[in-house]
């Protein structure tokens, strides 16, 4: 009974949830599932158990998983990934002699994206214009480099950190026989 109980609550609260989530009312909720506005808010309240058909049109009209309603929640952890240096995602083709490693997660794409570069002797990456409003922000971690934006140069050496609009050409260039960097490209 305590288990019949438990999904009962979790399934009322999760479909209230997504409902908000969704910004919607019990009304558009009822016109899009086709299931009426009390017997919704009866169901979201805990006070009747949906059908087999009412739970599936009330997850089609929501836009959510059937079975994800009913998994137990997973508490949040404080650790969210673990990617070994093996797994890294890694580019070599896009600059000459550099290697990129993809440190940020695939969902930050087009936000804020974080690569670690390598350079081997005259290693060079040159990049075209990034989204408008793009910033690129540099920290040298080995070695020295030369950063040019337009016809701005700057040499930097070890530590030094250099922040400068990714919206226009810009290349990187390694100044000794081998460089890394972080780069992190934050895009407004």
């Amino acid at each position: 009974m305590k288990t019949e109980n438990n999904i009962a609550d979790r399934l009322s609260k999760r479909l209230k949830e997504s409902r908000k989530n969704k910004g919607l009312s019990l009304e558009a909720t009822a016109k899009l599932s086709g299931v009426s506005r009390s017997m919704l808010s009866q169901i979201e309240r805990g006070e009747s158990s949906p059908t087999v058909a009412t739970l599936w049109n009330l997850t089609r009209a929501l836009q959510v998983d059937f079975a994800g309603l009913l998994d137990e929640e997973k508490p949040d952890k404080a650790i969210k990934e673990i990617l070994r240096d093996e797994h890294t995602p890694t580019i070599t083709s896009l600059g000459k002699g550099c290697r990129i490693r993809i440190l940020s997660p695939a969902h930050q794409v087009g936000q804020l994206e974080i690569y670690e570069i390598s350079f081997s002797a005259n290693g060079e990456l040159a990049s075209e214009p990034h989204s408008s409003g793009c910033e690129e922000h540099l920290t040298v971690q080995d070695g020295a480099i030369s950063v040019m934006v337009d016809d701005d140069i700057v040499h930097l050496n070890q530590g030094d950190t250099v922040r400068y609009s990714g919206d226009r050409p810009h290349t990187i260039r390694v100044e000794t026989e081998h460089a890394k960097v972080l780069l992190i490209v934050y895009n407004s």
